[in-house]
Parts: C-alpha cells; structure tokens; sequence
C-alpha cells in the first residue's frame, strides 16, 4: 500500500440541479383529486383537508397535499369556546403559518408588490406533501387550474421568470402566485395581477406551500371563503371544489447535488510495487520475481482516503482493475456525493 499526499488543485466542488415529478404517479400533471371521507370528518377535518390521486381506500392510494383555509379573526370554523370569540381552528392555522413564514406574530401577509399590493387577513393554503419532493419546489414549472362556477378558469403560477431575482420574507424564499404560465404572465411582469387585490398568492418553494389570496380568486371565478362562524370546513371545501373541477396541477420537484472531485494522479514511477504477499518474500522482504524489480507490474484497484490523522474517511472502487507500470500514468476522478 502506498501513499500520496494531495494537493490543493486536487479537489472541485460542483453542483448539480435535478429536477423530478412531484406527483406519486410519476407524472407532472395530476388531474385525479379525492378526498378520504373518514379524515375529512375526523377531527383534523375541521383543520386541514388531505388530498389523494385516487381513492383512499385504494392500495396505491397516497397522500399529494393538503389544503387548508386560515383566518386571522377565526372565521370560517366554530370556535373552540363560544365564550371566547375569535379563537378557532382557522385562526390556529393562520397563526401558525405567520410564525413560520413572517417570523412575526404581529406581520400581516401582503399579496403583490410595487403599487399593486393587498393586506389580508385570511388566505387559503395548498400544502404538498413533504414526502413527495426532494429539497424544493422547482420555481417555474407550477401549473395550477382553479375553476368556479359556469366555465370561469384561472390558470396560475409562480413569477419566478418574469422576476428571476428571489425576494424573502423573513428568511423564507417566496415568488408572487400570478395568472399564466410557466413561471411567466406571458406578456408583462403585472399582467398577471388582479387590479387593487394585488397577487393570486404567495409560492414558497422551500417550504413546499403555496398561500392563495381569496380576494383576488373571487374575482376572476366567483369562489370566496366562507366567513361564517358554523361552517367547520366550508372553505376548505370550496378551494377543493375549484382545484377538483380545474382537473390539473403541473409541477416538479427541484433537488441540488453537492459533489466533492478529488482527482488522484498516479506517475510513471508512482504505485508500481505492491505489498501483496503474492509479489514479496515473507521472510526477507524481497521482490519474489526478478522481472518485478526492473519492470513491475500491478493492478490499481482501490482508492483509499486518509486524513492527516492517517485514518481511513472514503474509500473508493474501480470499476475494473487498472494495469500500472513504469510506462504508464493515471488518472482517476473520485466523485463523492453529498
């Protein structure tokens, strides 16, 4: 065994985008949406909806998102305790998702930007399953159909196109949820708003959560929450009803590779004697065969890779056994990824 010190030119670090289907279909477009009638009427119904491509009691039956109505005065869900107004589920919801995204239990959620904002204070939430995507949401490829009554349609997506730089609210990565397509409005970077309402929404890749401002979709389709205080999940069930009757949500998931090259150069006159037993005298230590002194030859077949501690930390395999001897050199490329 024999051993290298490398260099600093030895290594690159590389990145690498891949990007996959979302969906448990392993297509981009999910056009099937089902709800389980057993979660929906459990307690958790009256927070959150669970959202399946087929049939929940089916044996291929998965879980893709969940959707969810919030509300900052608690409408739209009975309240907790008659005697205490306000404080619902749909109020637990909204201040949940204000301390993970705003990080500020006094922000309010602002849907567009420049002068063409809106301040709410209720928002419909689409949750995807964390399970069924890598490390984000791959900015540009949501497709989203919402659809109301009558043949009324919009068809959305992110602004991460039109507007490449990503803006944050609070440390969270967010992109404004726009009419088009393909992370474009197809013709200007505000043609996808509605006048006075602002945005659509809020898309935050990291976090796999899409915000949908019920404003803005009211007046394109006519769908808007219910704000009454006995209607434990009527407004889950109409942004249900407007995802099920759009019949399509196209997106992908986005995960980045890390990879360490650490490139390891054997000279001419390197690596050409080997340790093993078959090629040295036990006894004396000695070159067995005569021909081996002046012109050995040996088979590279392992990588190892030591720290300064001279403790072993990767090992690295060849594909096939590589012939060295005084008139060869070579060179071997170890990929670690992480």
């Amino acid at each position: 065994m024999s051993f290298k010190r490398l260099d600093p030119e030895d290594f690159l670090v590389s990145s690498d985008s891949i990007v996959n289907t979302l969906w448990s279909t392993n297509t981009p477009t999910l056009t099937t949406f089902v709800t389980s009638s057993t979660q929906v009427a459990s307690s958790a119904g009256i927070y959150y909806y669970s959202v399946y491509q087929t049939g929940s009691l089916e044996s291929n039956a998965a879980v893709q998102f969940d959707i969810a109505y919030a509300d900052l005065k608690g409408s739209g869900s009975t309240y907790y305790n008659s005697a205490v107004p306000g404080v619902s589920p749909t109020k637990t919801i909204y201040g949940q998702y204000r301390s993970m995204i705003l990080e500020d239990e006094n922000s309010s959620f602002i849907f567009g930007k420049g002068t063409n904002i809106y301040t709410t204070e209720n928002f419909w939430v689409i949750n995807f399953e964390r399970a069924r995507y890598k490390q984000s949401l791959f900015p540009g490829s949501l497709n989203l159909i919402l659809s109301g009554s009558g043949t009324r349609k919009i068809n959305l997506t992110d602004d991460s196109v039109d507007n490449p730089v990503s803006q944050f609210f609070g440390s969270t990565r967010v992109y404004q949820l726009i009419s088009g397509s393909n992370g474009t409005a197809g013709t200007s970077a505000t043609s996808g708003y509605v006048a006075a309402s602002g945005s659509y929404g809020l898309v935050f890749p990291d976090l796999g959560t899409i915000l949908i401002n019920p404003v803005a979709v009211s007046q394109s389709i006519h769908v808007s929450p219910s704000r009454s205080n006995n209607s434990d999940g009527l407004s889950i069930s109409k942004l249900f009803n407007a995802i099920r009757l759009g019949s399509s949500i196209k997106i992908n998931s986005q995960e980045t590779l890390t990879s360490d090259y650490v490139f390891v150069r054997a000279r001419n006159s390197e690596f050409n004697y080997s340790e093993n037993p078959s090629f040295i005298s036990g006894s004396t230590g000695e070159v067995i065969y005569d021909a081996f002194i002046n012109a050995p030859q040996v088979y590279l077949t392992t990588i190892g890779m030591y720290n300064d501690s001279n403790e072993l930390i990767a090992v690295a395999k060849m594909s096939r056994p590589l012939l060295k001897d005084f008139t060869k050199e070579a060179l071997v490329r170890v990929k670690l990824d992480f």
